[in-house]
């Protein structure tokens, strides 16, 4: 993390404990080997030897998680990055969505599932972003649910993390489900449908926010395969991929842009 990044992170992170023996490693190292492993993707035994040994930075990273620290990071980073956008701190009006990802042998079996269409077998993550592709919730489920019925685990999460009372869905969360947000928690699902017509790739209003997210995700390589064994250590591996991204957006001060195209130059 750059020097800026680390302002941002450090107030978020627990106190340190009064008593006993001091820590023996910087915040800054025990942080930056965690998300050394989400960007790299490698495994958490081949940290390199610049970081604090592998067993000390997973035990902070269970630690964390156990204390639900990335929940508060992940909101006071993204309140922070909706008023620096303009925007009121707290979101109105949410994007869901699912990806289905195939998994290394590490998975769990037993939270494993077959995707028919898509032809995946492994797991199933469900977001929720705001209207500028900011996560709010994420839930990790077997391959083989159903998005209607892993949306109701997402859409109970989200009641409880954000004052969201409005989400964009594409077709597939069409249904009865809309009707089962009206009346338990009170949201009103809108679908928004491809054109009539619609042939090739064309950007969905309301719909590429999350699609984006799901790209800056992924641009993690520890997300490109589900790796874990417990789909609570998948959906805390996102969590971090996004206060990865959520800083570098503070820091910066607006979204990446898109690199340009290379061209020969013109004497060849």
């Amino acid at each position: 993390m750059t020097d800026e990044q680390l302002d941002l992170v450090e107030p978020l992170l627990p106190a340190p404990k009064v008593g006993g023996r001091p820590e023996k490693h910087p915040r800054r190292s025990i942080v930056d080997g965690i998300l050394y492993v989400v960007r790299t993707g490698c495994a958490w035994r081949y940290l390199p030897a610049d970081f604090p040994p592998w067993q000390t930075v997973y035990w902070y990273f269970k630690q964390w998680e156990r204390d639900k620290v990335t929940d508060t990071m992940l909101t006071a980073l993204r309140e922070q990055l909706r008023v620096q956008q303009g925007r009121s701190p707290q979101p109105s009006a949410g994007i869901i969505d699912s990806q289905s990802v195939k998994g290394a042998g590490t998975a769990g079996r037993g939270s494993r599932g077959y995707d028919a269409g898509k032809k995946i077998n492994d797991r199933k993550r469900f977001i929720v972003t705001d209207t500028l592709g900011l996560l709010i919730v994420v839930v990790v489920l077997a391959a083989s649910v159903q998005d209607r019925d892993g949306a109701k685990t997402t859409l109970l999460s989200m009641y409880l993390a954000a004052p969201i009372r409005f989400v964009f869905a594409d077709a597939g969360f069409a249904g009865r489900l809309v009707d089962w947000a009206a009346a338990i928690v009170r949201t009103i699902l809108h679908v928004v449908r491809k054109p009539e017509g619609q042939q090739g790739f064309a950007v969905i209003p309301r719909r590429w926010c999350v699609e984006r997210t799901m790209a800056w995700l992924t641009a993690h390589r520890r997300l490109a395969r589900d790796y874990e064994r417990d789909p609570a250590t998948s959906e805390a591996i996102i969590r971090w991929a996004a206060i990865n991204t959520m800083t570098t957006r503070i820091t910066r001060g607006q979204p990446g842009t898109r690199q340009p195209r290379w061209r020969w130059p013109d004497d060849q």
